[in-house]
């Protein structure tokens, strides 16, 4: 996909999304294919609760906070075109940490309004929850969570809009052997996402990586790592875990004399990273298989959230919109809209957005961030 296609389809969809809401059916689910239904009027016994799941507090708040921002940008397009019909998103802050999430969840399969959950988020609360809500029928749509193991499980209720990072890996290795890179030294935070994404990495790259490192979570004296990427005379850094981490760890790398490129993925592309960084972040490159926000997705999702898209709004905003679609169509109960979800096969604003039998989307494109004068610019694919 080019950048073009990416943005001609979200100027279109913004629109189609509106008017595929606008018609509220009440036959009950048929396992639809994501059309919009039948074109129903609205009301009788439409409704339903959807329930987002994933962090609103905590060191990596902001990425769970623009998925709520793109789901609630989707919600008030429905309500919009659908007044008779009563939706609500119930919000459950995980603070992304495996151990908080598995009470909520707990909460959530017990409560049965709610048809249709929009995450979890991150990929080890993904991990300790699925099997709740497997056995409970509930459809999850992760918009961000990207570790490969999580497809394997069995769950028929798993799905994710985004690619894996068995998709990003290689993509990571394409360009950095596009830029001719000789050796490469690979650091992972040990959670489940960075862990996996950084295993993908090292098997990707082959012999140009010359040495890795563990750091943990919540780790702010990054010392003995940037000894270590001193010593090997690596050219370039890929870091597998997220911004708060990200952020002091290239900025002292910088102060220790390490002047190569920096790379991180998708749970450093954030503000957050700049914000921790500083100057060290100029020239660091991000990559995600997460697409980024045309003009007028911005201009819409900033008037509603009073802020800019960030990464995963638009994910937010394609997984509320899978879930709300099925609404429409009449699929008001966990059976129908799970159905419904498996056999969903529509454009999406950041991708055609169908499952196979695990959950995986079919189409996945990554893109590479590069940070400049302490922004993050614009994404291009990979390729």
């Amino acid at each position: 996909m080019t950048r073009s296609t990416t943005i001609w389809r979200t100027a279109g969809l913004l629109t189609a999304a509106g008017l595929a809401l606008a018609a509220c059916g009440t036959t009950g689910g048929d396992g639809g294919n994501g059309d919009g239904g039948d074109g129903g009027d609205g009301g009788g016994d439409c409704a339903g609760v959807l329930a987002y799941v994933g962090p609103l507090t905590g060191p990596a708040a902001n990425l769970g906070i623009n998925i709520v921002n793109g789901s609630k940008l989707a919600l008030e397009q429905f309500q919009e075109a659908n007044p008779d019909c009563e939706v609500t998103i119930e919000e459950f802050d995980t603070q992304g940490d495996p151990a908080q999430a598995s009470p909520l969840v707990s909460e959530i399969v017990g409560n049965d309004d709610i048809i249709g959950v929009i995450g979890p988020t991150f990929s080890g609360e993904t991990a300790a929850t699925g099997p709740v809500f497997a056995e409970a029928g509930l459809v999850t749509v992760s918009p961000s969570a990207t570790n490969p193991d999580l497809a394997l499980n069995g769950w028929d209720t798993f799905h994710r809009i985004i690619g894996n990072d068995d998709t990003q890996a290689p993509a990571v290795a394409t360009y950095l052997t596009g830029i001719d890179a000789q050796s490469v030294f690979v650091i992972d935070d040990a959670s489940e996402y960075g862990a996996g994404l950084g295993a993908g990495v090292v098997e990707a790259l082959g012999d140009l990586v010359v040495g890795t490192e563990t750091i943990q979570v919540g780790d702010t004296d990054f010392g003995p790592a940037v000894t270590a990427v001193n010593a090997s005379g690596a050219e370039a850094i890929y870091f597998a875990g997220y911004y708060a981490e990200a952020g002091l760890l290239v900025s002292q790398l910088r102060s220790g004399g390490y002047d190569g490129l920096f790379m991180s993925g998708d749970g450093t592309l954030d503000p957050g990273f700049v914000e921790a960084a500083g100057a060290a972040a100029d020239g660091s490159v991000l990559t995600c298989p997460c697409a980024p926000a045309d003009d007028e997705f911005a201009a819409a999702y900033e008037e509603s959230a009073g802020q800019a898209p960030g990464t995963y709004s638009t994910e937010g905003y394609d997984a509320a919109n899978i879930l709300l679609q099925g609404i429409v169509d009449g699929n008001l109960d966990r059976a129908s809209l799970l159905e419904w979800v498996n056999n969903y096969d529509a454009d999406g604003v950041t991708k055609h957005i169908q499952f196979d039998e695990t959950g995986e989307v079919a189409e996945v494109v990554v893109y590479a961030y590069p940070v400049e004068s302490g922004e993050i610019l614009l994404g291009e694919p990979i390729e």
